[in-house]
């Protein structure tokens, strides 16, 4: 039997919807299809002067592809894509960031193209088709920007190495080309742009993080305070100084209109030191089970150390008086504080995110 594909539930429902509406789309435009005019689908695609009736295309319409090469991009972008990050933030997380990379996108793409009709009193562009997965792929790419922002990518055999933050700006010059093509529809551009600022938005400033559990900070907190997610990250860097100062001056509106909470130095403390979890195989419950491994590790030690430590009793025993038992201590009599300060102390390798021999360091402390 072939290997079952293990795909996390809201990623296998992102593929099956995209798969459906796009061909019943197709299919619409397919039957009336004409020579002479362009044809829409309105409740299923967002169209401005269309879809008021409609309001669930706004969600919609971002699952909707309008060719062959599109559909193909997307559902290789939501596969992968959608499995790494719904298995390192959870189902939950997952789905609350595909409402927001979804539906801010698409409203703000569609005030852009009433007020450029307002402005221009052209009709095309309140008839322009807002759909397609483009919001959804940036906003792939700027959470992969915040897990893997030290990662290095390595195209055309070394010839070109870029890290991940570059990569967003990229793909928003990628979709500004093709817009002028058949291939993309003129908001395309649009959407890419506000995919990157809403979903930037959200992840650095609203997302819930789960600090490390050796942190005194609450069990969860909002935000990313950490300088490699900044907005200037995703700029190259002689005109990083530029942009910061930029969005320096944004924030302070943003918060002056309490849009934004300022971080406080508790949440740049935290960030700076790596509490927060960014592992794709991270999350609170992983954790736990490494620290529990770690735990228990450590009390075997101390015990067959307390075992090979105590000395034999120096009273006479008969041939049938049994060996007195060691006095070791029990898990139930071990203090918490020394646990947690071997916890804390020590790494482990269940997760595979340090190397941690303990004979070496055990060898390291004798020496000294």
């Amino acid at each position: 039997m072939p290997p079952r594909l293990n795909i996390p539930p809201v990623t296998r429902i992102l593929l099956v919807v995209l798969l459906l509406q796009s061909v019943l789309s197709a299919a619409v435009r397919y039957r009336q299809w004409s020579a002479h005019s362009e044809i829409v689908v309105e409740w299923l695609t967002l169209i401005p002067q269309l879809s008021l009736f409609y309001p669930w295309t706004f969600l919609t319409a971002t699952l909707v592809e309008n060719n062959i090469f599109t559909l193909t991009i997307a559902g290789l972008t939501l596969y992968h894509g959608g499995r790494y990050l719904e298995r390192a933030w959870s189902s939950r997380e997952f789905a609350k960031f595909l409402l927001v990379a979804s539906l801010i996108p698409n409203s703000l793409s569609f005030l852009v193209l009433v007020t450029l009709f307002t402005i221009t009193r052209n009709e095309r562009w309140t008839l322009t088709t807002i759909a397609g997965t483009i919001p959804l792929q940036i906003s792939f790419l700027v959470a992969f920007s915040q897990l893997v922002p030290a990662h290095t990518v390595t195209l055309f055999r070394g010839v070109l190495s870029l890290r991940v933050p570059r990569f967003p700006l990229l793909y928003i010059g990628f979709v500004g080309i093709l817009s002028l093509t058949p291939l993309l529809s003129s908001a395309s551009l649009f959407l890419a742009i506000f995919g990157l600022l809403s979903s930037w938005t959200y992840l650095r400033f609203y997302k819930t993080v789960f600090p490390d559990l050796d942190s005194s900070q609450a069990t969860s907190m909002r935000g990313d305070a950490s300088e490699t997610f900044a907005f200037a990250e995703f700029f190259p860097g002689p005109v990083k100084p530029f942009v910061a100062a930029i969005t320096d001056q944004i924030f302070n509106a943003m918060v002056a209109i309490k849009i934004c909470t300022p971080f406080s130095q508790a949440d740049i403390s935290a960030a700076q030191g790596g509490s927060f979890q960014r592992s794709a195989h991270g999350g609170v419950r992983a954790e736990a089970e490494r620290r529990r491994a770690l735990a228990l590790k450590v009390l075997d030690q101390r015990l067959h150390a307390a075992t090979a430590g105590a000395g034999p009793s120096t009273a006479p025993r008969g041939p049938s008086q049994p060996p007195p038992q060691p006095a070791a201590p029990t898990v139930q009599t071990q203090p918490r504080p020394s646990t947690q300060a071997a916890m804390s102390s020590q790494p482990a390798t269940v997760l595979g995110e340090t190397n941690y021999n303990p004979d070496q360091d055990h060898g390291e402390r004798e020496e000294s």
